[in-house]
Order: structure tokens, then sequence, then C-alpha cells
């Protein structure tokens, strides 16, 4: 049995990573999906959060996703993403400082007000700090 699986992880804008890897972690809606060498046909959605390459020889990238798909092919996985970023290219003050206004938007919230779109972009930041927080460790 083969011990890597080839992955793709593209954005809409370019392809993040291509190479072989160990194992993929990812965050799927129904929970975080780990995926190796053998792995079942599979597609599923992603939601915003980090996603763990484990590499040959056991080194560690880690990637932050924006939400999109996984697909599981016999021999290739590809993440398809709306936006992808490499952790350590993450901006942490500005993960963090879009949490605190849109927390102040949700506190100020006036009659035209949409929760909806300011709690979206907290989970999202919430999201990129996660990726920031695995790849520090």
């Amino acid at each position: 049995m083969a011990t890597t699986l080839h992955c793709d992880i593209v954005s809409a804008e370019k392809s993040i990573f291509s190479g072989s890897v160990e194992m993929i972690v990812a965050t799927g809606v129904l929970g975080d999906l780990g995926i190796v060498p053998g792995h079942a046909a599979l597609l599923t959605q992603l939601i915003p959060g980090p996603v763990k390459l484990t590499m040959e020889g056991g080194a560690e990238e880690i990637f932050y996703v924006s939400g999109g798909f996984l697909e599981v092919q016999p021999g290739v996985t590809t993440l398809l993403a709306d936006t992808a970023e490499r952790a350590e290219d993450l901006d942490e003050a500005a993960a963090t400082k879009a949490i605190e206004e849109a927390e102040q938007e949700i506190a100020d919230r006036q009659a035209d007000f949409d929760y909806g779109s300011a709690a979206a972009r907290i989970a999202e930041a919430a999201a990129q700090l996660r990726a920031l927080r695995q790849h520090k460790r």
C-alpha cells in the first residue's frame, strides 16, 4: 500500500500547494476529516479553518481555507477553496481586529444591521486565528 498521496490545494486565485503528503486533516461541515493513502472516495464541503498536511518524514505544514470542497480520489486529494493561504502568511493583528470590529457592530446594532454578516466575519477571523495557533505549535 502507498505511504503517500498527492495533495493539491487550489484557491480561486492560484494553486497554493501541490505535492506528496502522508496525511491531510481538514475541517468539514460535520467535523474534522483525516485523509491517508487508501482513503475511500469522498466529496465534502469545507468550512473556514486550518488544513494540516503531514509531509513525508513527519514535518507539518498548516494552511487556512475559507471554505470550499475537499475531493478524495484514488491517489489524489484536492481542496478547492474560495481563499487559501499558508498559515505563516496570515495577519494575526488583522484577524483580531476583525473580530473586535464585528463584535462592536453587534453591540451597537442599528435598524439595518446584518447579524449574519457580522457572525460570518467573526467565524472566519476565528478560523484564521486557529490556523495561526496550530502553525505556532
